[in-house]
């Protein structure tokens, strides 16, 4: 993970919306945009640092949380472009025959990790430090994110969507209409 992930998964407690933006293919480029702000503001580089000013100034914080409403738009503008992306370049490929093998991995790989988590804190939380349990949690709500966006990805936002997606598939198969 990327340091400027990092940093702003870590201001998240300040506005819990960067989780969302922070996920996906846009991630890196939306995460520099919220690190890029809330350095503006608090006048430092240090993620740690970021986080004891905004826990001490309220202020700041309400300040931090204006400036991500005026950049909200942009943060999802490039999600959605992500998105639309990531929904085309399946399309293609199951156009062209072929199977999502990348897509496929990928949640495999998303609910084994959400498995093997949860395992240990159930099996293991009386052996484990409280710290080593917090950074469990927090992988765990990380893999089960994963699997929360590739199902809304794959099963679409609503019908109206949907639809878009299949009349999408007819015009680049030929059977507008």
């Amino acid at each position: 993970m990327s340091h400027a992930i990092a940093t702003a998964l870590s201001l998240a407690e300040f506005a819990p919306v960067i989780r969302r933006w922070v996920t996906g293919p846009s991630a890196g480029i939306n995460a520099k945009i919220v690190v890029t702000a809330a350095r503006q503001l608090t006048k430092t580089r240090d993620s740690v640092e970021m986080v004891r000013l905004f826990r001490e100034d309220p202020g700041k914080v309400r300040c931090f949380q204006s400036e991500l409403l005026t950049l909200s738009e942009q943060l999802e503008d490039s999600l959605l472009k992500s998105s639309q992306e990531e929904r085309l370049r399946t399309l293609t490929t199951i156009l062209a025959g072929r199977k999502n093998l990348r897509g496929d991995l990928m949640v495999i790989a998303a609910a084994l990790g959400l498995i093997f988590c949860l395992s240990v804190l159930i099996f293991c939380k009386e052996a484990l430090p409280g710290e080593a349990v917090g950074i469990l949690s927090t992988i765990s709500g990380i893999f089960g994110s994963c699997l929360k966006d590739a199902y809304g990805f794959e099963f679409g936002s609503s019908r109206g969507s949907r639809d878009k997606d299949d009349r999408t598939t007819a015009v680049l198969m030929g059977r507008e209409g």
